[in-house]
């Protein structure tokens, strides 16, 4: 078999684990003695890397165990194999990427895993020697940055985090943001209600009927440009001019993804109900509520990665809740300007 190599400038964290593994892997089959398998291993030797550990298989190839190669140096010829080998094996699913990966080192301390697909059946093995030299090109020879670590911090803590109070006081605090947002969201309803259209209580029944659309088209664009975010901030730590830079492209992104959407929208609404303002309201209110939800997208997980925060924890509530405000503001104030 050969050896599964990438070049340094190909390997992302995203990667399937796959891809950068090795597949010459030393085989031991269950049943043999540790002479008939050292005499094998003399007979087919393996090319010039570390071998620490041998992992036994049975003949469908299944992984039964791995036995450190200093065990199996150390054990008498006649002893079998699977009576020296250790029965629970901590492998890498075939399925998981170059950071799943990454997150088994940092919690087992092991030097090498082995690979292995949805029946058991032995596909190779992540070496840690192997392993830290391509972690050590992600940035073109640059040892992996702050922010590789960050994110497997992040990754294990939710791993680790297995009670239930301990999750409450994580997360829940950032459920506040939705929270103060729905409701400051009703009594931007109330206010408009009793201050613009007190006295046109069909236009506002009428305006009231797209706000869930013109919500969800905001709420939907943010949630794109967080995720596109969060995946960049992987990859490299932001600074303010770069910050800058993606908010004017965002800013451009979010006019247009508006403009497409709240044109069928709008002539949506102007079909059903035959009221042009009522429809170029609706357009107004969905540019306005896209575009800031796709500039609040990109700049709240990118400053709050700056000031040291979970932007994966933390990002979502934060956008969201000020995405749904900004966004109401936006389209009654369209519509109080369109229909006075």
């Amino acid at each position: 078999m050969n050896v599964v190599t990438t070049s340094a400038a190909e390997i992302t964290l995203e990667d399937p684990v796959v891809k950068h593994m090795r597949a010459d892997v030393s085989r031991l089959h269950v049943g043999e003695t540790v002479g008939g398998a050292l005499a094998a291993l003399r007979q087919s030797p393996r090319p010039a890397a570390r071998i620490v550990y041998f992992y036994v298989v049975d003949e469908q190839d299944r992984l039964k165990g791995v036995i450190p190669a200093k065990s199996l140096l150390l054990s008498p010829p006649e002893a079998r194999v699977d009576d020296i080998m250790l029965r629970q094996v901590i492998a890498i699913p075939a399925a998981a990427t170059v950071l799943d990966a990454c997150e088994f080192f940092v919690l087992h301390r092991f030097l090498a895993f082995p690979v292995v697909d949805a029946d058991r059946r032995l596909l190779g093995a992540i070496d840690v020697e192997l392993y830290t030299d391509e972690l050590h090109d992600l940035g073109g020879g640059e040892p992996p940055g702050d922010e590789l670590f960050q994110l497997i911090g992040v990754h294990l803590a939710r791993a680790r985090q297995r009670d239930p109070i301990g999750a409450l006081r994580t997360r829940f605090p950032w459920l506040l943001c939705n929270i103060a947002g729905g409701v400051a969201a009703a009594v931007l309803c109330g206010f408009f209600h009793d201050h613009s259209f007190r006295d046109r209580l069909p236009e506002f029944a009428a305006l009231a009927l797209f706000i869930p659309v013109v919500l969800a088209l905001a709420e939907s664009v943010g949630i794109q440009s967080l995720s596109l975010a969060e995946q960049v901030l992987r990859g490299e730590s932001p600074s303010w001019p770069l910050i800058v830079r993606k908010l004017r492209i965002e800013l451009m992104v979010g006019v247009l993804l508006g403009g497409a959407a709240g044109l069928l929208v709008g002539l949506a609404a102007l079909a059903w109900l035959g009221q042009l303002r009522l429809a170029l309201s609706v357009l107004e209110g969905i540019v306005a509520g896209v575009t800031v939800a796709a500039v609040l997208g990109t700049i709240v997980p990118n400053v709050l990665h700056r000031f040291k925060l979970d932007p994966r924890v933390a990002s979502g509530p934060i956008a969201l809740a000020l995405t749904d405000v900004i966004t109401l503001v936006c389209y009654f104030s369209a519509a109080k300007w369109m229909l006075n």
